[in-house]
């Protein structure tokens, strides 16, 4: 099945999601520019690949799995709108919080190193997400896995 592939990848972005927000969690960091500014190399490396690995498992849930998810078990949909629709209606995302998510995602692909202030708010913002984005993985998996009981919860 597709869709057990998805969800393989789906691990895989989760994972690495995870070590980087627990690594964050461990940083003596507030988001505030003065302390983003005494960050070694690194540190401030940590944080852009933990915003690159949150981007990217929002994106392959929306681009990819979400449609996967509906087509399994023959729901049907014709616009990205309604798939969206579709997830909130089953209780897997919630549809402003996720429209949120991408275009904060937008923003901060669009924002310069002098708007290090609103990128860092952002920044916060995703950090802060994570339990919400690690319950959306859950409830990917429980749904696949109510119709397909090979499918095991990361």
């Amino acid at each position: 099945m597709y869709i057990k592939n998805q969800l393989k990848k789906v691990k895989a972005h989760y994972k690495a999601l995870k070590e980087f927000y627990d690594a964050i969690e461990e940083l003596d960091f507030d988001f505030s520019v003065n302390s983003y500014e005494k960050l070694e190399i690194p540190q401030k490396a940590l944080l852009e690949a933990y915003l690159k690995s949150f981007s990217s498992l929002q994106d392959y849930l929306g681009a990819k799995v979400f449609k996967g998810l509906l087509d399994a078990p023959g729901i049907s949909y014709t616009k990205m709108s309604e798939v969206l629709t579709l997830m909130e209606k089953e209780e897997i995302i919630d549809l402003d919080k996720w429209i949120e998510f991408r275009n904060i995602r937008n923003e901060l692909e669009h924002e310069y190193p002098d708007e290090i202030e609103e990128t860092l708010k952002d920044l916060r913002y995703c950090v802060e997400s994570f339990t919400y984005m690690q319950e959306v993985v859950r409830r990917v998996f429980a749904f696949a896995g109510s119709y397909d009981e090979s499918i095991e919860l990361p």
